[in-house]
């Protein structure tokens, strides 16, 4: 019966509602649905957690969440439903010959948590549960979130910290351990069972993308970038998804002065009004169901007259999609995102294009773990590793990336192409999840 309900509830992803025109939205799942679909992962994804602790020689993780201020791995390790227990424990315990010990150690007895932890009628006081278990197994290496790079895997806080090791009893903080690469390759696992829930949000992020740059919100000499913004905030709400970033506008313009930051052509002000002749980009993602996307497309304001970009935007364009075959062609599972970067940047200054690639893992966290396609990994110490990591099959990616070209119709002014497209590694390379953009998205 538990097997047809989670079949029922795949299948209500793929309904849709009709739009006045263009591609119609899908109907996403109500929250209590999501939440069951979200349970049987869950169930996909303990079974992953003993052999990985087996793998690093961890006898004993730890996830501890604070009331109002969750732990960014809870909803990844536990039922993703609020936790409101103060100071609520996840412990997971190589038993040996009896396998996977999952312990619950909350304030608050929840029946779902039962499904998938011990977790009495009548909870212990923290102290005394973790004292308890530590006493039960003497684990050797404890694996918590600290000491690590990322946000993800140095979530402890100081107290807790202090209340896992002084409840443990003396001596127990000798055993602590970072529980980073554990943290790194459960989140950069993707199971099967996520990929048309994904398909379907990338779908979504590219339909109200596609809509940001039209006529539908658009009009030249009047719409100002912040009228994008507000208005894709309020599609956020209006489709009952969240998103893990700010959604940023940039514009170009011929004679126009590129101002750039960090390396990249700067976001415009919220106070830029869209005119003819603009080149227009927008960076975008949402989140739902434990996952985020990452979606960056181009858009064109005709001028009077025109029916379609000039030459010289199409061919900068194409020079982006160029430098995306070069990165989806050559990635492979097993090789390394440096191997990637290197090979595909060589491919571009053999065409004599002008390019740039910071792609990065994506799914649990819009700027996910594992393996990276990023010029930035080679120059800064806290992402050297991720360059030399083996890229993972079937993990998913942001093939984020830009050209610069000299536009004749611009006077040799420089134009960015700036995209980013989901994609997951197949034997074969990257596949999209969705058609990549070759032609400006146009504003009459």
């Amino acid at each position: 019966m538990r097997n047809k309900t989670i079949l029922f509830l795949a299948l209500c992803i793929s309904p849709v509602v009709a739009l006045a025109k263009g591609e119609p939205l899908p109907k996403l799942l109500p929250w209590s649905q999501q939440v069951a679909l979200r349970e049987s992962w869950l169930e996909k994804r303990h079974a992953m957690i003993l052999p990985l602790m087996r793998e690093y020689g961890i006898n004993m993780w730890i996830v501890a969440n604070e009331e109002f201020h969750d732990d960014p791995l809870t909803q990844y390790v536990a039922p993703p439903r609020p936790y409101a227990g103060n100071r609520d424990f996840f412990v997971f315990i190589d038993a040996g010959d009896k396998g996977l010990r999952k312990v619950a150690v909350t304030g608050y007895s929840e029946e779902t948590l039962k499904r998938f932890f011990e977790s009495p009628d009548d909870p212990k006081p923290p102290a005394e549960a973790l004292h308890a278990l530590y006493d039960e197994y003497k684990p050797a290496k404890i694996a918590l979130s600290f000491g690590a790079n990322r946000g993800v895997e140095r979530s402890l806080t100081y107290d807790t910290y202090k209340f896992i090791s002084e409840s443990m009893g003396p001596g127990a903080a000798d055993h602590f351990i970072p529980a980073k690469d554990l943290i790194e390759d459960y989140l950069d696992t993707r199971i099967p069972e996520e990929f048309d829930t994904y398909t379907t949000m990338v779908r979504l992020t590219e339909i109200l993308t596609r809509r940001a740059l039209s006529n539908e919100l658009i009009h030249p000499g009047k719409t100002t970038v912040g009228d994008i913004r507000r208005w894709l905030y309020d599609q956020l709400s209006l489709n009952d998804v969240g998103t893990w970033f700010q959604p940023d506008i940039r514009v170009q313009r011929k004679g126009g002065q590129n101002a750039t930051s960090r390396g990249f052509l700067a976001v415009a002000a919220e106070n830029v009004v869209i005119e003819r002749g603009d080149v227009l980009h927008i960076d975008f993602g949402i989140t739902y169901m434990g996952l985020n996307t990452d979606w960056q497309k181009m858009g064109y304001v005709l001028r009077a007259g025109e029916k379609d970009a000039p030459a010289g935007l199409k061919a900068a364009m194409k020079n982006t999609n160029l430098l995306q075959d070069a990165v989806t062609s050559l990635a492979r599972p097993g090789k390394t995102g440096g191997e990637v970067y290197d090979g595909a940047l060589a491919e571009m200054q053999k065409q004599g294009i002008e390019a740039k690639i910071y792609s990065h893992p994506i799914g649990n966290q819009g700027h996910g773990l594992g393996a990276s396609i990023d010029y930035r990994s080679s120059q800064r110490k806290d992402m050297a590793a991720s360059q030399t990591k083996p890229l993972r099959p079937g993990c998913y990616t942001s093939i984020e990336l830009n050209t610069a070209t000299a536009v004749p119709e611009w006077d040799n002014q420089k134009v960015y192409i700036m995209m980013e497209d989901d994609a997951y590694l197949t034997d074969q390379g990257y596949k999209f999840f969705r058609p990549r953009q070759e032609a400006f998205y146009l504003v009459k």
